[in-house]
């Protein structure tokens, strides 16, 4: 029976608790001893949540991915390479190096046309999400990486604004006896990465410092890239109980922008070009620098301090595609934009006897500012496109939050645990017009909410739990969403409103032994219902203005696992089905085309599944097959058009060899082997119906690494 009808005859608690605990059950009354040759798994430890817990004990849907795994066989550029097998998670590589990754979680952050919204991201425990919810993913240094940890559901309301869930990217520790390692990697359409990475510890000094150079032609015309990454994290104990650790990086990023083409282009010719795209030279260059010193101290009596501060400047011009014909009244095709950011995270964590319990408490705050000067000039100057024109547009931007949280954890009994968090996120925007003489499109606004989370866990076994939470959430307008008024006035659309949401979950996790295999998995059946959700009111030649809805609702399951089969046989696999639709219908600004009820959430789709087989046949070789299954996305809010769903498969090869302190590793890898024409990711509500950014055909890479260990 459909998922949707299942809910819908049953009722939605039921129908999560019978699933959930009759697969629980059956599972439990298979497991047998192991046998005595099969793989030991490690204890995962995830700091998403705040509380450090295992992986198996923590009461939300979280996916941690180990550094060494995402780097194995893959160009480490890109966050989609590794994360197509966390659920929940759409993850889509618009092969456009001027824009960043479509990423959505459960299907918030669909509606993002170019960046990442409704997300909240961290590098370092740095954001990489502005106080709006804008966010980016462009310093995240693949090479560095420790791991990965993706956090979904109503546990994700305790990072604030715009938190329809989290990615926390963290550098890996510096240890042991120094280490240096250079990479090279060539493939497809041009595609080359250079790689240098130094490591380990001296004089009780941690150090990893990690610098990149990736170059492609891109797959279509005006898509070439060159990016720059540099990496660096310093770890140092001034005394037994304190350590102090520095992180800092810097990305110089020159990327063409191809922009969108129609379906039916598409369907004609995958590699076609935007022609405004090659008349305008479409392109974006990005420098970012930032850096980061977190403090923390082991104080008596179980307590611990924590203290984050950092501060940062991007610098973006971005030359866009829009004709020169429908920029009076518009606010230019050429953007610049300098931004000054900072902040601090201030928190204190405390341990404590309860009872025949124990008692967690964790108190914080949290504040961030950002500054930006915003310009917008013209893209021609006479019959000359593609160059900077008169100034249009010239602004003072200011974003802030101010957020103090509360979190607990009370094991108020041997094998029950409940967690609940508490938030009062405050957001405030405010812009500075320095171009219109009546400084009409200046202003100010601010939201605020307060955010609570709660969930009971119940231990089943030593190896398996129960959970069940629910939370609040808020997602303010970003200062992109606010610049234009819906009736094609000028100033800023502050009549905007944060969209609400409700968010429930019931989850189960378990580590596993079963006639010889050993293994984890886990399952979640969630639902979010949102008031006031944002969406487009008016979208013509680029300017897009937002308005905010009735009723929307995300519900679904989510399935993992991880199973070696044999010693030297792994099998990785994730499910999700979501039905993200609109529970009450809106029309547009001028009240036309109006969206009935019922209609799919644009930017999402309804399944999307991931098989990963690695064999390692032997100590120095690995081999791996996989494959990523995804349903057809809806481009547009009327769901007018569909991209069309795809299945596509990968194969990929390493052998290492050790010559005493040295190692060299080998590697190939063939993407889309069955050579599919498929739509790698969607432009949303696109208004020139431009709603596709083509994937590449057949691909092939190939390189090698050499480490020397002093």
């Amino acid at each position: 029976m459909h998922f949707s009808r299942l809910c819908a005859l049953a009722g939605w608690p039921m129908a999560a608790a019978s699933l959930l605990l009759l697969t629980q059950t059956t599972l439990a009354q298979e497991v047998t001893a192991a046998e005595p040759d099969a793989p030991q798994l490690g204890e995962v430890t995830v700091h998403s949540t705040w509380q450090e817990t295992t992986l198996e004990q923590t009461p939300a849907s979280v996916s941690e991915l180990d550094g060494e795994r995402m780097r194995d066989r893959q160009w480490q550029v890109n966050l989609s390479e590794a994360l197509g097998s966390v659920p929940g998670l759409l993850l889509q590589n618009r092969q456009n190096y001027a824009q960043d990754l479509q990423l959505s979680m459960r299907g918030f952050g669909a509606r993002s046309t170019f960046g990442v919204r409704g997300i909240q991201i961290y590098v370092d425990g740095i954001p990489a999400t502005m106080p709006d919810g804008q966010g980016q993913t462009s310093n995240i240094d693949i090479a560095s990486l420790e791991r990965i940890e993706v956090l979904r559901g109503p546990y994700s309301a305790l990072y604030g604004n715009a938190s329809g869930g989290v990615i926390n990217a963290y550098t890996e520790h510096g240890e042991g006896t120094p280490r240096v390692e250079s990479s090279f990697a060539l493939g497809s359409n041009g595609q080359k990465r250079l790689g240098l990475k130094a490591s380990g510890e001296a004089g009780g000094i941690g150090y990893v410092l990690s610098a990149s150079r990736f170059l492609t032609d891109g797959y279509r015309a005006q898509s070439a890239a060159d990016k720059n990454l540099f990496n660096a994290r310093i770890d140092l104990k001034p005394d037994e109980y304190s350590l102090l650790t520095l992180v800092a990086n810097h990305v110089d990023l020159h990327a063409q922008d191809p922009g969108g083409i129609s379906p039916e282009d598409w369907a004609k010719d995958p590699r076609k070009t935007t022609p405004n795209a090659l008349l305008y030279n479409s392109h974006k260059n990005i420098k970012q620098t930032q850096a980061g010193l977190t403090y923390k101290r082991q104080l008596d009596g179980g307590q611990a301090l924590r203290l984050m501060v950092y501060a940062g400047q991007r610098e973006i011009s971005q030359f866009q595609a829009t004709p020169k014909d429908s920029q009076p009244g518009f606010k230019g095709g050429v953007i610049g934009l300098l931004r000054d950011y900072g902040g601090l995270d201030a928190r204190w964590s405390g341990k404590y006897e309860l009872g025949t319990g124990s008692l967690n408490l964790i108190a914080g705050l949290s504040a961030n500012t950002v500054k930006e000067d915003r310009q917008g000039y013209k893209n021609f100057v006479g019959n000359q496109l593609g160059v900077v024109g008169a100034l249009v547009r010239d602004e003072r931007n200011t974003l802030s939050n101010i957020d103090p949280y509360l979190q607990a954890s009370w094991a108020f009994a041997p094998s029950w645990k409940l967690d609940a968090g508490l938030r009062w996120s405050n957001v405030q925007f405010q812009s500075h017009d320095h171009f219109l003489a009546d400084g009409n499109d200046s202003g100010s606004t601010g939201f605020h909410k307060l955010l609570p989370v709660i969930s009971l866990q119940h231990q089943l076994s030593q190896d398996s739990s129960l959970y069940a939470s629910l939370g609040r959430g808020f997602e303010t307008p970003t200062f992109n969403e606010i610049s234009y008024r819906p009736d094609g006035s000028s100033g800023l659309n502050l009549g905007l409103q944060p969209a609400v949401s409700t968010s429930a979950e019931l989850g189960i996790k378990q580590r596993f032994t079963l006639a010889g295999m050993r293994g984890d998995w886990s399952a979640a059946l969630f639902q979010t219902r949102t008031e006031d959700e944002i969406v487009v009111a008016s979208n013509d030649n680029g300017r897009t203005s937002y308005r905010n809805a009735g009723q929307t609702r995300r519900r679904g399951m989510e399935l993992s696992s991880t199973t070696w089969i044999t010693p030297q046989l792994r099998l990785n696999a994730a499910l999700t089905l979501l039905d993200a639709s609109l529970r009450s219908g809106y029309c547009n600004a001028k009240g036309q085309d109006c969206i009935p009820a019922g209609k799919r959430l644009a930017g999402t789709s309804r399944n999307q599944g991931y098989l990963g087989l690695d064999w390692f046949p032997a100590p120095e070789w690995r081999l791996g097959l996989d494959w990523r299954q995804l349903g057809r996305i809806a481009a547009d809010d009327a769901n007018s058009v569909y991209a069309p769903g795809f299945g596509v498969a990968s194969l990929s090869a390493s052998y290492t060899q050790r010559l005493g302190a040295w190692k060299l590793n080998t590697f190939a890898r063939f993407d889309n082997l069955g050579d599919k024409n498929y739509v790698g990711s969607v432009i949303v509500n696109e208004g020139n119906k431009r709603f596709y950014e083509a994937a590449p055909g057949r691909q092939w890479m190939a390189g090698a690494s050499l480490s020397y260990q002093f």
